[in-house]
């Protein structure tokens, strides 16, 4: 007998623990055939093909990211990449830059952040400056704004009396015209005139963003947005070309995106759309198995659903005590529910009839409760669909809960996915979450000790491109609740901290799970060979360091879609 690879003299972690006495993997024919000590394995697998010497390091199973926007993110790679800018000066620069580089009639791209610009969200005016005779377009890190020049405004036809869309505001000068920032629904006011992104487009920006994720240890993921959203266009026929071509290396799902103008009138009408697609992707060789919906906004541009209302900051030096005044509340200022409550429940339940699982994006506490509600009904109605499906339904992002419907979530099998590199004090957290939900919701976010202890279940994912895809940045903020570029900044809610060995448990064998992965997410015989080698053994370092760790090994199916460094001895 001869294996494929033998990984050896380390340590394993097996998905669920630090396997206590395991130091080594055979791997033949895609597939884990053996894990024990080194003894044992070189007993079982005889010779083998290809060796890696761990060294002491540890050998998890792939990363599955479990809410990434993967083509966004590589598009925008190739575009005018604003993610890892940092201050303003530097951020107007890179969009000189990249407007002198190219001849394209838009400048298209984003990433930039809210805490570069003194009040949160910058002005055309900005972009005059540096780019006056193209129209710009760039979309902002969390997805949910975009920034534009007069240019942009003019060609889109929007002036002081276009008035906002339902689902959406522009922010305005004193006169009333956009000053250059459009949220959520209004993005796609100027969004729509964007020169359509192209086949070749999409491919190109999912292969970058395919060996992004893999060089980082993602080996799978959940394309979190199929559908035409803020100018892309629905890019399952990247995935789809890429899959026929042999190139997509990652086990890849996607959420077809449950548009923001559905009614419960089309709700039939969209539900056999969805079939219609899944059934296209797969035969294709791509599932797209969950249904995404926008539940809310975010709260920064306060668009997130709150059960009370936002805060509004008074300007003093003390918030409250003499001299100064307590922050009001804003009583018009609840957020936005981008779906009624008979809509989110009718949908919800129809398209888990017919077999998807729920991807919401909630962040608000009444988001949250709303969610929940049209869960709850749908597993009334629906306890077991014929051939026995079970959604593995799940709530993205989770800022802030209700203490109160913190035990609904395993009551309800509701899985708790998380992006937990944001549990934490940073700028924009300080700056701009903070003075608008006060210090009681403050203590209401990010409860993932809480919810674990209740019994929930949780995966991990990023968000990318409005974070970073690297799974040791989140794992990291998880264990500490403090972010490394903050090192000053007190943890945020520090009792709903997990373990390291529950932070990597759910980004490996939860997320799988939640792409219905069977297959993957652990070290086990018979399991797919899904493997990242990392560069150390993060049990071994202090709680501290755990944004230090990176990957030097990244294997699917047996074969190495990345690799830092590779012994081609034989065993």
């Amino acid at each position: 007998m001869s294996a494929d690879w033998i990984f050896h003299s380390g340590r394993i972690f097996d998905g669920l623990q630090l396997h206590p006495t395991a130091t080594a993997v055979a791997v033949t024919d895609g597939r884990i055939t053996a894990v024990g000590s080194d003894a044992e394995v070189r007993a079982a697998a005889g010779t083998a093909a290809e060796a890696v010497d761990l060294g002491g390091r540890l050998l998890t199973p792939g990363f599955t990211d479990a809410h990434v926007h993967a083509v966004y993110g590589g598009v925008e790679r190739l575009g005018c990449d604003l993610s890892e800018v940092s201050g303003l000066d530097a951020v107007l620069e890179r969009i000189r830059s990249c407007a002198a580089s190219t001849d394209k009639p838009w400048i298209t791209g984003g990433g930039w952040h809210k805490a570069d610009f003194p009040t949160g969200y910058p002005t055309r005016d900005l972009l005059d400056v540096v780019v006056p005779d193209r129209p710009v377009y760039l979309i902002n890190a969390d997805h949910h704004s975009a920034w534009v020049n007069t240019r942009a405004l003019e060609l889109a036809g929007l002036d002081a009396v276009t008035p906002d869309p339902a689902d959406g505001r522009m922010d305005r000068d004193a006169d009333g015209f956009p000053s250059g920032t459009l949220h959520e629904g209004a993005m796609d006011l100027v969004g729509r005139c964007l020169p359509p992104l192209t086949d070749a487009d999409l491919c190109a920006g999912l292969l970058e963003a395919q060996r992004y994720l893999h060089s980082v240890g993602v080996t799978g993921w959940q394309e979190a947005i199929l559908g035409d959203y803020a100018g892309y266009p629905d890019a399952s026929s990247a995935y789809r070309s890429l899959a026929a071509r042999g190139q997509l290396t990652g086990r890849a799902t996607g959420a077809l995106w449950v548009p923001r103008s559905t009614t419960a009138d089309n709700t039939a009408e969209l539900v056999a759309n969805f079939e219609e697609r899944r059934r296209i992707n797969r035969e294709a060789g791509f599932a797209s198995t969950s249904a995404k919906i926008m539940v809310d906004g975010v709260p920064e541009n306060r668009t997130a659903a709150m059960l009370d209302p936002y805060l509004r900051p008074c300007r003093c030096e003390h918030a409250e005590g003499p001299g100064g005044r307590a922050p009001a509340q804003d009583e018009d200022s609840r957020g936005l529910l981008y779906l009624p409550e008979e809509v989110l429940t009718k949908v919800s339940a129809a398209l888990d009839a017919a077999g998807f699982d729920l991807h919401m994006h909630v962040i608000g506490d009444r988001a949250v409760r709303q969610g929940l509600g049209a869960i709850e009904h749908l597993r009334a109605g629906n306890p077991r669909t014929p051939g026995g499906f079970r959604g593995r339904h799940h709530m993205a992002h989770l800022q802030i809960i209700h203490p109160q419907d913190i035990a609904r979530f395993a009551a309800l099998e509701v899985t708790v996915n998380a992006q937990a590199l944001w549990a934490c004090n940073d700028d924009q957290m300080l700056q701009m979450t903070l003075p608008l939900i006060g210090a009681e919701r403050a203590g209401w976010q990010y409860p993932f000790h809480s919810l674990l202890a209740g019994g929930a279940r949780m995966a991990m994912g990023s968000d990318w491109p409005v974070s970073t895809p690297d799974p040791w940045q989140a794992i990291h903020v998880a264990v500490n609740r403090t972010h490394p570029a903050y090192p000053d900044a007190p943890p945020l809610v520090p009792a709903e901290a997990v373990t390291l060995q529950t932070a990597l448990s759910a980004y490996t064998a939860g997320s799988a799970w939640l792409n219905r992965h069977d297959d993957g997410g652990a070290i086990l015989p018979g399991k797919a060979a899904d493997l990242v080698v990392l560069d150390r053994n993060p049990f071994g370092l202090d709680p501290g360091d755990l944004h230090t760790v990176g990957t030097a090994l990244s294997m699917v199916g047996g074969r190495i879609v990345h690799s830092r460094e590779r012994s081609g001895a034989a065993a």
